[in-house]
């Protein structure tokens, strides 16, 4: 039974971990391939200003001898595909480039062109509408396809240059003496989107290490209490000679070896789970960040290695103590009954001690610290002193029961439960962990539902939201629409740099649907007013909070600057996001595309008109939504961005309910000489099975009550630390106790389930085996 408990659990730890590393490895392989597609991680480029850059920008830069090639970036309207225009002539050799002359230079920058995708992106386009010829290539990463300039260009409905591709040759002269309007971006490595997503892959991480060390309290368990089994053989080989030394190289060795195996298993375990939860991760990056990751997996050497290695430090971790025990003990000291769990209660004061340490420095991190990574530790800090303090808890709520029992069974059931809390200390400070986790994220994700789905409600209050392709056909559609609508409104968005960072300026018409829907965390008493008369600015809390702002403040603007008048959420975006009237818009940036619009109109009329719409001007997939189509699109997002996490939450409670189910079967077979008297004296085997049920129910209820504020705590770090530091944006906390119902079932279930065996044994336990322990000295 131990040997098995300690393969399984070491296996199961490494594979939550290694799993966990699957996905963030070829996450950011996807990463790197994206932004090397065009040399990006190595080339610095020219940007506008303010919107795309001039075709005569372009052309003096070249007449001026400047090395650079024109870029044009964009989705694909109706489809997840990122399209990248070239000029294959004149992109510089340095840049990553498809082989393009192989594949006939003339087709790719002829009229009908063809682009270059990966075989899987190529598959999944095949029979789309309206694409020129489709052609693989293993260069390019998924999601992405790349063609001649002109070509995409017009698959993107006339989209303009993006940027300049500046090649390696130095520049022929300063920028701003031939062109002004235009400003250098360094080349970044691709850490753009590495960066951005660094929150997301550090919480996957945090939960794989959250499993990884749970599962690791099975194999503490199992060292442990294996070690309590096997003193009698310890006894007699000392007594024979062996020397400490030897004993703690041969017990190294066979620990090492079972190490080597569980850690192969495990990563092998760690590729399935990656494998099942890929996709989940693949649609979250895509919806929340517009990265493209693979949904299959990439095997790599490292991984393996990087598997066995944390499987061989875990258990050295775990065996630690046992073998420091046994390297101390007297040659004798193995032959006492309870020498291990005495040594283990005289740990205990230690082990309170070391927990209130790291509560403390908790406490420190969250007033003192900063960034992601305090969050992260103050985290951390709090689970792990929680769980080290627990059977000092314990301890003491048995002992004070004890002291008020009056009969002597209930005297003896409290005794004999402080008695076996060594041994089932690690098992139950695995389930406070689980549950704790479970309800903290669960808290956090319910939060974020409630807020999210209102947050929806708001943002999203008109009916139908209209992409024209061009300015002629928005103006047509305005003239048609000017007598079937209530409103309409302009969604205008200019792209600019805000604070230092890229960021967006939308332009907001003075209209009622914005009064009495629009979600402001804080503004100034006369918010509307000024902004409709162009003096003030909204910012979203991103912004607002990185930068450190306060109402009144000026924000710099293109034109001059305005100051705050409100701040409003503006959850699921990572940039820096500003909102001015729509007439500040249009003369700070004269050349904003006008191509988007919100409708009001009567909600029972709204699907008969976008019907009409589409009818009317041929309009398809993205051009015409509306908002219930919107919300439910977002909420599918939303589901799927946590689908991950839920599935950590059920692997990690299985693994706690698993690790409880070794110490008690252990335990059930070494308690036969403290039960042996019992029954003695009187007591059914049946009885004492109920017992040590009751027993295991009352730990698990005990457990579970340090958990909820635990739990309670853990989310209230998650929403109002972790998730400021790295998305920017706090959201307000709420409590479920419908949640907490759901999760006391679970807790139920994983007790009972592990206590059913060991019940099972017992009840059927026979006479012969109980008077055995009367036979011979123990």
């Amino acid at each position: 039974m131990q040997l098995s408990m300690l393969l399984l659990g070491l296996s199961l730890a490494t594979a939550l971990w290694s799993g966990v590393q699957a996905i963030n490895a070829e996450a950011r392989a996807s990463y790197a391939e994206a932004a090397g597609a065009l040399g990006q991680d190595r080339l610095p480029r020219l940007v506008a200003q303010e919107g795309a850059v001039p075709v005569a920008s372009y052309a003096a830069l070249r007449r001026a001898g400047w090395e650079v090639s024109p870029v044009t970036e964009g989705r694909l309207e109706g489809n997840d595909l990122r399209l990248i225009g070239i000029d294959p002539l004149t992109l510089p050799a340095k840049a990553r480039q498809i082989e393009v002359a192989g594949a006939d230079l003339g087709s790719f920058v002829s009229a009908q062109g063809m682009l270059f995708a990966d075989a899987d992106t190529v598959a999944r386009l095949a029979g789309v509408q309206g694409l020129p010829l489709l052609r693989p290539s293993p260069d390019l990463p998924p999601g992405v396809a790349i063609g001649d300039i002109s070509v995409v260009q017009r698959l993107l409905g006339g989209a303009g240059i993006s940027y300049l591709v500046l090649g390696p040759a130095a520049a022929p002269g300063p920028l701003a003496e031939t062109a002004p309007e235009l400003r250098m971006e360094p080349a970044k490595g691709g850490e753009d989107l590495a960066r951005l997503t660094d929150s997301f892959h550090l919480n996957l991480t945090a939960f794989g290490l959250l499993s990884f060390a749970v599962g690791l309290f099975i194999v503490y368990s199992a060292i442990g209490l294996a070690f309590e089994q096997r003193r009698g053989v310890f006894r007699t080989l000392r007594a024979l000679g062996l020397s400490g030394r030897a004993l703690i190289g041969i017990v190294l060795a066979e620990l090492l070896v079972l190490a080597g195996v569980a850690g192969v298993a495990g990563v092998g375990l760690g590729y399935l789970v990656a494998a099942a939860l890929l996709p989940d991760v693949a649609g979250t990056l895509r919806g929340l960040y517009g990265a493209d990751v693979p949904g299959t997996l990439t095997f790599r050497p490292w991984l393996w290695g990087a598997g066995v290695g944390i499987a061989v430090a875990g258990t050295l971790i775990a065996a630690g103590q046992s073998l420091w025990r046994l390297w101390q003990m007297p040659v004798l000291a193995p032959a006492q009954p309870r020498a291990w769990a005495r040594a283990s209660v005289a740990g205990l004061r230690w082990q309170a001690g070391a927990g209130a340490v790291l509560l403390m420095g908790a406490l420190g991190l969250g007033v003192l610290g900063q960034g992601l990574w305090a969050g992260f530790g103050m985290l951390g800090a709090v689970l792990l002193g929680a769980a080290l303090l627990l059977p000092s808890l314990l301890w003491a709520a048995t002992t004070i029961a004890q002291r008020h029992a009056k009969a002597v069974l209930a005297q003896w059931f409290w005794a004999d439960t402080r008695q076996q809390l060594p041994g089932l200390s690690l098992a139950l400070m695995a389930l406070l962990l689980a549950l704790a986790t479970n309800l903290g994220v669960g808290t956090m994700v319910s939060s974020f539902r409630l807020t999210f789905t209102g947050w929806l409600d708001q943002r999203l209050a008109s009916e139908i939201y209209l992409t024209a392709a061009d300015e002629a056909q928005a103006a047509r559609m305005l003239d048609w629409l000017a007598p079937r609508t209530d409103a309409i409104l302009p969604i205008w968005r200019a792209d600019t740099t805000l604070a230092g960072e890229p960021a967006e300026v939308f332009g907001m018409t003075d209209h009622a649907t914005y009064r009495d829907n629009w979600p402001l965390l804080m503004a100034s008493p006369d918010v509307w007013t000024v902004m409709a008369a162009g003096q003030a600015v909204l910012v979203n809390e991103q912004m607002y909070r990185r930068s450190g702002l306060a109402l009144g403040d000026r924000v710099a603007l293109p034109g001059g600057a305005l100051p705050i008048a409100g701040v409003y959420s503006d959850y699921g975006n990572p940039k820096p996001q500003a909102i001015v009237s729509t007439d500040q818009l249009v003369q700070r940036f004269p050349d904003v595309a006008r191509l988007r619009f919100a409708l009001r109109v009567d909600p029972a009329k709204a699907a008969a008109l976008a019907a009409a719409l589409r009818a009317e001007f041929g309009l398809q997939g993205d051009a015409v939504l509306e908002n219930a189509g919107v919300k439910a699109f977002s909420l599918r997002v939303f589901e799927r961005t946590f689908a991950v996490t839920a599935a950590l939450n059920v692997l990690t409670l299985a693994v706690a309910a698993l690790a409880m189910f070794a110490s008690l079967m252990t335990l059930s077979e070494m308690r036969l000489p403290q039960l042996a008297p019992v029954w003695a004296m009187g007591l059914t085997t049946r009885r004492l099975a109920w017992l040590d049920f009751a027993r295991t129910m009352m730990l698990a209820g005990l457990v579970l009550a340090l958990a909820l504020p635990l739990g309670l705590g853990l989310a209230w770090i998650l929403l109002a630390v972790v998730n400021v530091a790295a998305f920017g944006w706090r959201l307000p906390m709420y409590v479920f106790p419908a949640d907490w119902l759901r999760l006391s079932l679970f807790a139920a279930l994983a007790a009972g389930g592990a206590a059913a065996g060991p019940w099972v044994r017992l009840a059927r336990l026979g006479p012969g085996a109980l008077l055995k322990v009367f036979t011979n000295e123990r």
